[in-house]
């Protein structure tokens, strides 16, 4: 198992970031949007923010295919419709490349090798 983390933006606006974080309470949130980073291979996810500033920790397991995620949810009606709705609260990082919504983080410290 191994952790991947990512960034992106919210735009910067008190009641869009509100919103944003209503839509990701439990009861709120699409549950088939639960189903499809479960079938992922994502063991777990959490969304950290601070400010305009999300970052997002996913613990996935060997079989998790980033690309195979992304086929699934460009496939899938429901999953697209959430990334729509979710875009109207989300802005790229400027590093961000096209299309590019959550863009990788590079380790720069692990404690556990100190």
């Amino acid at each position: 198992m191994t952790w991947q983390c990512l960034a992106l933006d919210l735009r910067d606006d008190p009641a869009a970031i509100a919103d944003y974080e209503r839509w990701h309470r439990k009861g709120v949130i699409w549950p088939e949007i639960v189903q499809s980073i479960r079938e992922a291979g994502i063991l777990d996810m959490q969304i950290h923010r601070t400010g305009n500033r999300l970052v997002m920790l996913m613990r996935v397991g060997p079989e998790f295919d980033a690309d195979a995620k992304a086929a699934a949810d460009a496939a899938s009606e429901r999953v697209q419709a959430w990334e729509t709705l979710m875009s109207t609260f989300q802005q790229p990082l400027p590093w961000a490349g096209a299309g590019q919504k959550w863009v990788p983080m590079t380790r720069i410290f692990d404690l556990s090798i100190c």
